[in-house]
Protein backbone atom coordinates (compact mmCIF):
# COMPACT_ATOMS: atom_id res chain seq x y z
CA UNK A 1 0.00 0.00 0.00
CA UNK A 2 1.28 3.41 -0.99
CA UNK A 3 1.47 6.17 1.63
CA UNK A 4 1.89 9.81 0.67
CA UNK A 5 1.58 13.35 2.02
CA UNK A 6 -0.41 16.10 0.38
CA UNK A 7 -1.28 19.75 1.01
CA UNK A 8 -4.88 20.60 0.14
CA UNK A 9 -6.45 24.00 0.76
CA UNK A 10 -10.11 23.73 -0.33
CA UNK A 11 -12.85 21.13 -0.60
CA UNK A 12 -12.70 21.50 -4.39
CA UNK A 13 -8.95 20.72 -4.31
CA UNK A 14 -9.79 17.64 -2.22
CA UNK A 15 -12.40 16.48 -4.76
CA UNK A 16 -9.95 16.93 -7.64
CA UNK A 17 -7.16 15.09 -5.80
CA UNK A 18 -9.43 12.14 -4.91
CA UNK A 19 -10.83 11.86 -8.43
CA UNK A 20 -7.38 12.05 -10.06
CA UNK A 21 -5.86 9.53 -7.64
CA UNK A 22 -8.62 6.97 -8.20
CA UNK A 23 -8.64 7.47 -11.97
CA UNK A 24 -4.84 7.21 -12.22
CA UNK A 25 -4.83 4.03 -10.13
CA UNK A 26 -7.43 2.35 -12.34
CA UNK A 27 -6.10 3.93 -15.57
CA UNK A 28 -9.42 5.71 -16.18
CA UNK A 29 -9.63 8.93 -18.13
CA UNK A 30 -9.88 11.74 -15.57
CA UNK A 31 -13.33 13.29 -15.57
CA UNK A 32 -14.88 10.55 -17.71
CA UNK A 33 -16.85 8.98 -14.85
CA UNK A 34 -19.25 10.42 -12.29
CA UNK A 35 -18.07 10.90 -8.73
CA UNK A 36 -20.56 11.13 -5.88
CA UNK A 37 -19.90 12.16 -2.29
CA UNK A 38 -21.60 12.01 1.07
CA UNK A 39 -20.71 13.79 4.29
CA UNK A 40 -20.13 11.36 7.14
CA UNK A 41 -21.33 12.31 10.61
CA UNK A 42 -20.67 11.10 14.13
CA UNK A 43 -23.06 12.24 16.88
CA UNK A 44 -24.53 14.76 14.46
CA UNK A 45 -21.18 16.39 13.67
CA UNK A 46 -19.34 16.01 10.34
CA UNK A 47 -16.32 13.71 10.60
CA UNK A 48 -15.43 13.01 6.97
CA UNK A 49 -16.51 12.58 3.39
CA UNK A 50 -17.15 9.38 1.47
CA UNK A 51 -16.28 9.66 -2.25
CA UNK A 52 -17.31 7.11 -4.89
CA UNK A 53 -16.23 7.04 -8.54
CA UNK A 54 -18.76 5.13 -10.64
CA UNK A 55 -16.66 3.48 -13.35
CA UNK A 56 -17.52 1.28 -16.31
CA UNK A 57 -19.60 -1.89 -15.89
CA UNK A 58 -20.88 -0.71 -12.50
CA UNK A 59 -17.38 -0.70 -10.99
CA UNK A 60 -17.25 1.46 -7.86
CA UNK A 61 -14.05 2.81 -6.37
CA UNK A 62 -14.05 4.82 -3.17
CA UNK A 63 -12.12 7.04 -0.83
CA UNK A 64 -12.83 8.25 2.67
CA UNK A 65 -11.41 11.46 4.10
CA UNK A 66 -11.49 11.24 7.88
CA UNK A 67 -11.10 14.60 9.55
CA UNK A 68 -9.98 13.27 12.98
CA UNK A 69 -6.73 11.84 11.59
CA UNK A 70 -6.72 14.11 8.53
CA UNK A 71 -6.14 11.18 6.17
CA UNK A 72 -7.66 9.96 2.93
CA UNK A 73 -8.02 6.20 2.53
CA UNK A 74 -8.43 4.91 -1.05
CA UNK A 75 -10.12 1.59 -1.90
CA UNK A 76 -10.21 -0.38 -5.15
CA UNK A 77 -13.20 -2.16 -6.65
CA UNK A 78 -12.34 -5.27 -4.60
CA UNK A 79 -12.60 -3.26 -1.36
CA UNK A 80 -8.87 -3.49 -0.66
CA UNK A 81 -7.07 -0.31 0.38
CA UNK A 82 -4.48 0.76 -2.17
CA UNK A 83 -3.33 4.13 -0.80
CA UNK A 84 -3.29 6.25 2.32
CA UNK A 85 -2.66 9.99 2.06
CA UNK A 86 -1.83 12.15 5.07
CA UNK A 87 -2.93 15.77 4.67
CA UNK A 88 -0.75 18.57 6.06
CA UNK A 89 -3.50 21.15 6.06
CA UNK A 90 -7.10 20.34 5.30
CA UNK A 91 -10.19 22.30 4.41
CA UNK A 92 -12.84 22.93 7.03
CA UNK A 93 -15.79 20.57 6.85
CA UNK A 94 -19.14 21.90 7.97
CA UNK A 95 -22.43 20.11 8.41
CA UNK A 96 -24.89 20.65 5.56
CA UNK A 97 -27.37 23.42 6.23
CA UNK A 98 -30.93 22.31 6.76
CA UNK A 99 -33.81 24.42 5.61
CA UNK A 100 -35.91 25.73 8.46
CA UNK A 101 -39.51 24.57 8.44
CA UNK A 102 -42.19 27.06 9.51
CA UNK A 103 -43.86 26.24 12.80
CA UNK A 104 -47.45 25.05 12.57
CA UNK A 105 -49.92 27.45 14.10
Amino acid sequence: MLTSCQEIQTLEDLRVYVNETICNHEQFEIGAFEMSERILTRSGRPCGIYFCVHGPRQVKLSAIWETDRNTILFYGSDGERFQKTQLHDAPVLQAPQREEQPLAA
